[in-house]
């Protein structure tokens, strides 16, 4: 993830204009909580927040850093407009990846990257008057591999979850338990499973659970020759097998949606839950990463516009 994965700060970037003056700045916070691996955590908190506002953990890309996807992503404008609050991560280690190969990173309170997130909601949660019902995680490559991991190991945290352009949570699973490790077979699209254990791997991140799990929506490009377009498949195998979903059925096509080119498929739909369970959105001739798209996200998450109490 060091090498063409350079190349993901222009993508962002290259999907913001102009932006208004932010109402409040990135600040960083030291005493969330344990952390055994340094994990840096930065957050946005606008002037303009409501009582109980909802938290969005934003997580960056390899070279990136949590005042680079503050920069680059469009969160921290969404969130003075609709007033939650932002969390940004920083990775600790050189090259600035995320560890989502490590026993400690792939365990619910294991004591890796995951665990200092959670901790960071847990905390931000408490401090700000969060509402706990409204969490979400999202994330872009690397942080896409995070946001995967984080739905499985933390799935009592997040109501919804999105991931532009990852891999499924545990295919960077290294078997030298190497913390921060690239695993060029999943990278390549050559991790190739069944829906069924996909999703075993998700669940064992977490042994035991059996509560709620977080909706996931899934971004890939068909031309992504960082994480090949394969591991779009594999992402979506896994969480419709979580949801129990046959992944070769989804119950809705969407074509030309979100945007020209990208083609929608949902699972899950129900007259009290529109939008589905798992939402994958495969775009055409669009390489690593797929840009943000906050309207849509906010439609997710359920916030702004689209919150069910507007």
């Amino acid at each position: 993830m060091r090498l063409s994965i350079v190349t993901t700060l222009t993508a962002l970037l290259s999907c913001v204009t102009a932006r208004p003056t932010l109402t409040s700045s990135l600040q960083q916070v030291t005493n969330f909580g344990s952390n055994p691996t340094g994990t840096q955590m930065y957050v946005y908190v606008p002037t303009n927040r409501v009582a109980k506002p909802p938290i969005i953990v934003a997580i960056h890309y390899c070279t990136g850093t949590a005042q680079a996807y503050f920069s680059g992503s469009p969160y921290a404008q969404l969130a003075d407009q609709y007033g939650f609050i932002v969390i940004y991560p920083s990775s600790p280690y050189s090259g600035t990846c995320w560890d989502v190969s490590s026993k400690s990173a792939l365990t619910h309170n294991g004591g890796g990257d995951s665990n200092a997130i959670a901790n960071m909601v847990t905390y931000a949660l408490s401090q700000y008057n969060g509402d706990a019902t409204k969490v979400f995680v999202t994330g872009s490559s690397s942080g896409a591999m995070m946001t995967n991991v984080m739905a499985a190991t933390y799935p009592e945290l997040f109501a919804a979850a999105t991931a532009y352009s990852g891999v499924p949570a545990g295919c960077f699973y290294s078997s030298s338990n190497q913390v921060d490790a690239w695993n060029s077979t999943c990278a390549q699209g050559d991790s190739i499973a069944t829906s069924q254990l996909w999703a075993s791997i998700a669940e064992s991140m977490y042994s035991g659970y059996t509560g709620a799990r977080p909706r996931f929506q899934v971004y890939h490009g068909s031309i992504d020759t960082t994480l090949y377009p394969e591991n779009y498949n594999e992402t979506v195998k896994q969480w419709t097998g979580v949801f129990g979903y046959n992944s070769q059925s989804p119950q809705k096509v969407e074509a030309n949606f979100p945007q020209s080119g990208y083609t929608t498929d949902i699972w899950g739909v129900t007259t009290q839950n529109p939008l589905g369970t798992v939402q994958g959105v495969y775009a055409i001739n669009v390489g690593h990463t797929v840009p943000i798209n906050g309207t849509q996200d906010m439609m997710w998450f359920g916030l702004g516009p689209y919150a069910s109490d507007a």
